[in-house]
């Protein structure tokens, strides 16, 4: 499904540029596969990181596909290259981009855990960071889930503001992950362009 508003993005500013794709295990997994293809036929090269449980949710194969890339899930697979895989990434990432993020991995992030290849990554990098946010509305405003938002905030990662709407569960609020197409347009706006 193409998003109408995609000829407009500045997409194409991001020709060149390295972008991690955190993907976390939130519904909203799907939404990231388009977010990848922006991104590509933008011109960035793009590696992406999945949890294990957004593994479970969506194979891995799929970004392969998409990004042209391997995809890691997994800290404990074998590398060919000395250098571990987290730090290389975190070497290669002009921008990191998680999308979508889930209340444990931004815990993760927060809290300074490395419990997953993508929290290593994070700990490791020097790029920018922004995270999109997909989660249940009680969850996303649950004040330890704020917390957590907050402390990221003043340590410079940006938050892609999560959409109101009809959520998987069934309520309705503020939690689904932002359109691909408004989460590409703040990853070009990290590179001084959008």
């Amino acid at each position: 499904m193409q998003n109408q508003n995609s000829e407009s993005l500045p997409t194409e500013r991001l020709a060149g540029k390295n972008i991690v794709l955190g993907v976390c295990g939130s519904i909203a997994v799907y939404k990231a596969a388009e977010l990848a293809s922006l991104l590509v036929r933008g011109g960035a090269n793009v590696r992406t990181v999945m949890t294990e449980s957004a593994a479970k949710l969506m194979s891995p194969r799929i970004f392969q596909t998409l990004t042209r890339n391997d995809v890691s899930v997994c800290m404990w697979k074998e590398v060919e290259s000395w250098k571990p895989e987290h730090i290389s990434l975190a070497d290669f990432a002009d921008a990191l981009l998680v999308a979508p993020a889930t209340a444990n991995t931004i815990a993760n992030f927060a809290n300074g855990l490395a419990g997953d290849t993508l929290a290593c990554v994070y700990l490791a990098t020097k790029a920018p960071v922004l995270v999109a946010p997909a989660m249940n509305s009680n969850m996303y405003s649950h004040p330890a889930v704020q917390a957590n938002i907050d402390t990221l905030r003043k340590r410079g990662v940006r938050f892609v503001q999560p959409a109101c709407g009809r959520l998987a569960c069934g309520a309705e609020g503020v939690g689904r992950l932002a359109d691909p197409a408004e989460i590409a347009r703040q990853t070009a706006e990290l590179f001084g362009v959008g």
